[in-house]
């Protein structure tokens, strides 16, 4: 699956819909395992600031079908004139992608139709630091 591939993957999961004074469904992820499977979810936003982002629901779905290491992932955003986005994980995303297997450093990132980078790349400084010396 090219890059386009995915982006259109992931739009057709875009389903935004009001809920109060929230929205759901507006930003829609892809990710496609080591194994060639694909997961898709959506973001949902709460009230409290317990919601979550599309790349975390993707990420329950891949898990919970019994697979963690990441090829390639994607999250995409509408806006009000039609036209689809591609969005960069955020912090929060990037290290949870990279919690969930080591290998994963190596996921690559899709930030549009032409361009992607390894996760690494995106999250700089992640590896757990080493202890303080005494001398």
């Amino acid at each position: 699956m090219d890059h386009r591939q995915l982006i259109d993957a992931a739009a057709g999961y875009l389903n935004p819909r009001m809920i109060e004074d929230r929205i759901s469904g507006d930003v829609a992820s892809v990710l496609v395992t080591a194994t060639g499977r694909t997961h898709a979810g959506v973001c949902i936003d709460t009230a409290c600031g317990t919601g979550f982002c599309a790349e975390h629901s993707a990420i329950a779905a891949m898990v919970t079908a019994g697979e963690q290491r990441i090829s390639r992932i994607v999250a995409v955003w509408r806006s009000d004139a039609g036209e689809v986005h591609v969005l960069p994980p955020c912090g929060r995303c990037r290290e949870f992608i990279r919690q969930m297997h080591p290998d994963n450093l190596d996921t690559d990132v899709v930030l549009d139709v032409n361009r992607s980078a390894p996760l690494r790349e995106l999250l700089p400084e992640h590896e757990w630091p080493a202890p303080i010396s005494a001398g």
